[in-house]
């Protein structure tokens, strides 16, 4: 099996908890993975803690953190190979910077790389409801070969805990990016 290489931006959107559990759920599948390389908004660090009440992004210690203006950060470039970028949550600012391809920090740059090397980009927008110029950016940004996964989490699964509800919306995100993993099927037993 070929390990993934993925790019995880978290941005400032509110919905941190998508982003933990994409984080537990990545260290859980490290048997799938080569890297993690993450960055992170100063928004959302400032939303984690205020929603998650902590600070605990810090503690993956499997993850390589990078600075939101580290252009040397590898998957700057498309040389580097990662194969996936998810973006979670995708705030509706970052996902308008990507579709006009102004790439003036990490994550839009990184978007912009993954995008023109035809790899997965995964936006997971969290925004309701949707101006006309969110749905033209997702358009956009579905035209140049990107995935719009809106954190819309199901029920079928009669989740119990915020964690399992948002596990939901992340199970799908981790289908996308290819990875196997043991998750909820609709109606199989």
């Amino acid at each position: 099996m070929n390990k993934k290489k993925v790019v995880v931006a978290v941005t400032g959107a509110s919905g941190s908890i998508y982003a933990k559990v994409l984080f537990d759920k990545l260290a859980q599948l490290s048997d799938q993975i080569a890297a993690v390389g993450v960055v992170m908004s100063d928004n959302a660090k400032e939303v984690w803690q205020f929603e998650l009440g902590n600070q605990d992004y810090s503690s993956y210690q499997d993850f390589t953190f990078y600075n939101k203006n580290d252009f040397n950060a590898p998957f700057a470039s498309g040389s580097a190979k990662y194969d996936t970028m998810i973006i979670v949550p995708c705030s509706m600012g970052t996902l308008g910077r990507i579709a006009h391809g102004i790439s003036n920090d990490l994550i839009s740059r990184a978007a912009d790389v993954v995008l023109k090397e035809r790899r997965k980009l995964i936006a997971v927008v969290r925004d309701t409801p949707f101006s006309l110029i969110h749905i033209t950016n997702m358009k956009v940004v579905t035209e140049a070969g990107g995935i719009i996964c809106p954190a819309n989490p199901s029920f079928y699964s009669l989740p119990k805990t915020i964690e399992e509800v948002a596990g939901t919306v992340i199970s799908r995100v981790l289908d996308l990016a290819g990875f196997e993993q043991e998750s909820y099927r609709w109606n199989e037993k």
